[in-house]
């Protein structure tokens, strides 16, 4: 599996090791008693052994043992699954995760999508008209190194699955149903990955990938605060276009308004004279 770059990876590489140590034990006990019947219970003459019906504690153990081995696994499972989808916790950052045909988009908001965030900035992917994955036009999902990232999932055609396969995680994009996780990135996570769609997703679905770069905090946070003065900038020079547009179109019709004054007033004049 990949090395884990946050607290939950971890956690889930530690519950499939120990789920396959249990398989292990499990097999190596079941292949001990088949190699054992093999070499001191095999046929030694035409009589007939012994026939013993209702071993009530072979039995037992048959239905005892099984139990036992699903219930320690069903523990595991399910604490470690309640802590994995836990949101409760503070987040440094809140993301936005959208997932569409074919490309990725992550919006930067300033608190959770269940509190009401507001986007900061946003990062876009582009697909490639070939139908082929190129990484300069794949957007780019940064994140401090050792914080705490809320994400929220949407998607507005088809289902989807985020994946960071460092993340050790990964969970469906569904339209009309937001999904969210959190990730605690550990302090030695700095570094270049890749992301992708676990879910097929249509024509296209190798196309849905996308790059993952984890900086130190400082360097995010001059990176955060470049991206969103340049969202300002745009947000103010799409607003100053807004009211260019408007002043003008408002001239325009002062003028024609007075051109129709005018030919009304001179058609008067006609019927008076």
């Amino acid at each position: 599996m990949p090395e884990p770059i946050t607290d939950q990876a971890e956690r889930v590489l530690s519950l499939w090791q120990g789920s396959w140590v249990a398989a292990f034990a499990v097999g190596i006990l079941v292949w001990g008693l088949i190699i054992w019947s093999v070499i001191f219970h095999r046929k030694r003459s035409e009589q007939l052994p012994p026939q013993v019906r209702y071993n009530m504690p072979i039995e037992a153990l048959y239905t005892v043992l099984p139990i036992v081995v699903i219930s320690v696994l069903f523990f595991f499972t399910a604490r470690d699954q309640a802590i994995i989808l836990d949101t409760d916790e503070p987040a440094d950052v809140n993301i936005e995760v959208v997932a569409f045909q074919w490309a990725w988009q992550f919006n930067y908001l300033d608190d959770k999508k269940e509190n009401g965030g507001e986007v900061l900035f946003s990062e876009t992917g582009i697909p490639n008209p070939d139908g082929t994955a190129d990484p300069s036009t794949q957007t780019t999902l940064v994140l401090p190194e050792g914080a705490t990232v809320h994400f929220d999932l949407h998607s507005p055609d088809v289902i989807h699955s985020f994946w960071i396969p460092e993340f050790g995680f990964k969970m469906d994009v569904v339209p009309g149903r937001d999904n969210a996780f959190q990730a605690n990135l550990t302090d030695d996570s700095a570094g270049q990955y890749i992301g992708r769609c676990a879910e097929l997703c249509g024509t296209d679905h190798t196309r849905m990938l996308f790059n993952v770069e984890v900086l130190p905090q400082d360097e995010y946070d001059a990176w955060a605060a470049e991206q969103q003065q340049a969202a300002v900038t745009a947000d103010n020079e799409a607003a100053d276009a807004v009211d260019s547009e408007a002043d003008s179109t408002e001239g325009s019709g002062a003028e024609g308004s007075d051109a129709e004054g005018t030919g009304s007033g001179a058609a008067d004049a006609e019927e008076n004279e």
